[in-house]
């Protein structure tokens, strides 16, 4: 009988974190999915990743912060590309996402013309008001803003001396895109008035035409995951402290969801002890790094000192601080706070090669694990 506990005492642990892990996979999965469409702003792409989320919060059994709801929308604007994704150079044609990317401000444009060389790698259509840079590495981002010209970057290993060009593009700007920030809450046992916080940005990049979408594994579905896996965990084991799970929308278009939430806040910002921002933690071979590090010292020594003691991760970094995440605005207004991200593995940011095949989950466990022993030290 004693031989039998002590296994079962073995095998307890490692099926808890299985259990996580697979979570955390599907999770990931669902919201890379070709269903929530790079989790951007054509095919109601980001407006089913919030669905999702919120169907996790309300099945986890946490509690909405805003009246009856756990979404609190805000509006801002965005170019989108819906529609025709095509271009040709010296009448080859090349792919969106793969081979080129069309520049986030661009306006849409069907046009043909000759290409004239400004430099070694830039060259223009004057006539049509086109741009296109040759680039060894295609990083895609989100614009506010519809420019006057058309730009196109495209990887400079498969273009040879550019003379023509052909271009079908199609925009849309929206001056007043429609999203929202997913909030939920599991109250606190002793001391509910204070908050602990976790936040994690669920949106990306979206999709460029009709055929391609960026799936965002690492950015940021592995941050959802973490934080999904966290509200479930103090959903079952309530803390003293309310734990606060905030999903933020817009980040990648300029940290709008966390910018419009601090201005318009469903919690007494001066009553938040500790927040911590996921963002990126699907790796983490060589440790993580902690944005604001050097500016909150002394928990900075705490989670130091838990990792040394639990031998979680290899390296903990240090870093001041930075408009990186959606922590920024938080610190900004004086509420305490980290950003946390991992480090090593992948190197896919921003492109269609942050696919979940490709995510090791190196640390997911240990982080999960590491943040539940932050959060009991930094109220004691």
């Amino acid at each position: 009988m004693k031989k039998c506990l002590i296994i079962l005492c073995l095998i307890i642990p490692r099926t808890v974190l299985s259990q996580d892990l697979s979570l955390a996979k599907s999770i990931v999965d669902t919201l890379t999915s070709k269903t929530m469409w790079g989790r951007g702003y054509t095919n109601n792409g980001l407006e089913t990743a919030a669905s999702y989320i919120n169907a996790q919060f309300e099945t986890y059994g946490l509690s909405p912060m805003n009246g009856q709801t756990f979404k609190q929308s805000f509006s801002f604007p965005v170019n989108t590309f819906p529609g025709n994704m095509e271009l040709r150079i010296n009448g080859k044609s090349f792919t969106a996402g793969r081979d080129f990317i069309v520049m986030p401000e661009s306006i849409g444009l069907k046009a043909s013309g000759k290409l004239e060389q400004k430099d070694s790698s830039v060259f223009i259509s004057s006539a049509n008001r086109i741009v296109m840079v040759l680039k060894d590495k295609l990083t895609w981002s989100v614009s506010n803003k519809q420019a006057d010209y058309t730009g196109i970057e495209i990887l400079k290993a498969l273009v040879k001396d550019p003379e023509t060009i052909d271009i079908n593009i199609e925009n849309q700007f929206i001056p007043d895109f429609k999203a929202e920030n997913i909030i939920g809450m599991v109250k606190g046992t002793k001391v509910p008035d204070s908050f602990l916080v976790f936040t994690a940005h669920y949106d990306h990049l979206g999709g460029m035409g009709r055929d391609t979408f960026f799936p965002g594994a690492n950015d940021n579905a592995s941050g959802v995951s973490l934080l999904l896996n966290m509200a479930r965990h103090y959903a079952v084991n309530p803390a003293p402290y309310s734990m606060v799970f905030i999903c933020f929308a817009a980040e990648e278009a300029g940290l709008i969801g966390s910018k419009y939430f601090t201005e318009q806040p469903l919690v007494d910002l001066k009553k938040i002890r500790f927040l911590i921002n996921m963002d990126m933690v699907g790796t983490g071979e060589t440790g993580i790094t902690v944005v604001n590090a050097s500016y909150y010292p002394r928990e900075f020594d705490l989670i130091n000192q838990i990792n040394k003691d639990h031998k979680y991760l290899v390296q903990i970094n240090s870093r001041g601080k930075s408009a990186n995440s959606d922590h920024y605005f938080f610190t900004e207004k004086g509420v305490p706070a980290f950003f946390i991200y991992t480090t090593g593995g992948i190197k896919a940011y921003h492109d269609v090669n942050d696919q979940p095949g490709t995510l090791p989950f190196t640390e997911y466990n240990d982080l999960f694990n590491l943040f539940v022993d932050f959060n009991k030290k930094i109220v004691e």
